[in-house]
């Protein structure tokens, strides 16, 4: 019996998992991204932006990745202007689901 309840709560918690990752997964290549400073900055931007819950920079690959709420859309031309003003330049963004 302990068994029996202990896969059911299980598969529970899996199940009900799906509903807390709710929202959206941008990744967009950037240029210029050099150093962590250049990071920091583009991290600080994002933060600012109601709805954003995880950024994360990866240099190396010249990508930033920013997990949203359901309610939060970005377009290419709002990711021009964010990052233009930071001094770097955007290239292209995709989009996914949590």
């Amino acid at each position: 019996m302990k068994k029996q309840w202990l896969m059911a709560m299980i598969i529970g918690l899996v199940l009900a998992q799906g509903a807390w990752a709710a929202g959206k997964h941008y990744e967009m290549r950037v240029d210029g991204l050099a150093c962590p400073f250049c990071a920091y900055g583009i991290e600080k931007k994002f933060k600012a932006i109601e709805g954003v819950e995880a950024i994360d920079v990866d240099l190396d690959k010249g990508l930033v990745s920013v997990d949203t709420g359901d309610e939060v859309t970005f377009t290419d031309e709002q990711m021009k202007q964010l990052f233009g003003d930071s001094g770097f330049t955007y290239r292209s963004m995709k989009v996914t689901p949590r």
